[in-house]
């Protein structure tokens, strides 16, 4: 066996060099020397982080099709999307700036353009705010779109220049973040008794991801930080996973202090019903003049 496995062509051979270095290669796959659990350690966490790096470049796609086909987002937390997408960007800047390898938070850079488009696409679709200043209400959300867009470009741009030390300290905040970025979409579900339009898969693969991650961190990283807020991310998923199989199957109510908009009717690409309103019969009947005798004034 290890005839074949010392002349493996250079496309499978080279990439495996470059993923486990050329001394767990050697000891791996040319000796099949499975019992050096250092390589094994490594192959199994240098596998698990190319899988999560794969499964989170679509980890978030049918979160996004599910609100592009309902064309809604109803059910979905502004303030949990944006406080996931701000522990993720930080992750991912952090992770860069300390030349952490890629298949170790790889995933980070897939999330973050996705969970950046899912926040733009529930602030497209929020209930449109009627101003002070005026009776009518914004005819659409897209201003308040390109404003959270270029707030994200200008927080990125803020995450790559800060000092390291400031860098560190805010990844020691993503814990803190990351509850709070599950705690409102919990809250929405537990209030609504349904998870609306939150993809099943999404959840699933970060309950996966996060466990995967935490073995990857510790075994490649070492960095308490990033474990930390793996670990807290794989609780609060599993909470998120539990309230899906509880609540499966329950539609979000409709009510008007959720959805105004709709109920009130003031999305523009539908017509206002114009009711008539119906007034009742008036009791007075005016004396009608019979036929028998005629009216009729005298003339002088």
């Amino acid at each position: 066996m290890t005839a074949i496995t010392q002349n493996l062509p250079s496309f499978i051979r080279d990439p495996a060099i470059g993923l486990i270095g050329v001394q767990c290669y050697s000891s791996l796959v040319e000796n099949l020397h499975f019992a050096d659990t250092v390589c094994l350690k490594l192959a199994i966490s240098k596998g698990l982080g190319v899988a999560i790096v794969l499964g989170g470049a679509v980890m978030k796609i049918p979160q996004l099709l599910l609100i592009l086909r309902a064309r809604h987002a109803r059910g979905l937390s502004l303030p949990a999307f944006a406080l996931e997408t701000l522990a993720y960007l930080i992750t991912l800047v952090y992770a860069y700036r300390n030349s952490y390898p890629f298949s170790t938070y790889g995933e980070n850079l897939f999330l973050t353009i996705q969970n950046v488009a899912i926040t733009l696409l529930i602030i497209y679709y929020l209930p449109r705010t009627q101003s002070h200043l005026t009776t009518k209400r914004a005819k659409s959300n897209m201003p308040s779109v390109l404003v959270a867009g270029i707030a994200t470009i200008a927080i990125t741009y803020t995450l790559l220049v800060i000092p390291m030390h400031l860098m560190q300290l805010l990844q020691l905040g993503t814990v803190p973040i990351s509850l709070f970025s599950k705690i409102p979409q919990i809250s929405e579900n537990y209030r609504n008794k349904s998870t609306g339009q939150l993809s099943v898969f999404a959840v699933a693969s970060q309950v996966f991801g996060c466990a995967a991650r935490l073995f990857t961190t510790a075994t490649e990283m070492g960095d308490a930080l990033v474990f930390a807020g793996f670990a807290l991310a794989f609780v609060l998923n599993v909470a998120l996973g539990l309230q899906i199989w509880m609540y499966w199957g329950q539609g979000v109510p409709s009510t008007k202090e959720h959805w105004p908009r709709e109920k009130q009717g003031f999305d523009e690409d539908e017509p206002a019903e114009i009711v008539t309103p119906q007034y009742a019969q008036s009791s007075f009947n005016p004396i009608q003049p019979t036929a028998g005798r005629r009216w009729a004034r005298k003339v002088d």
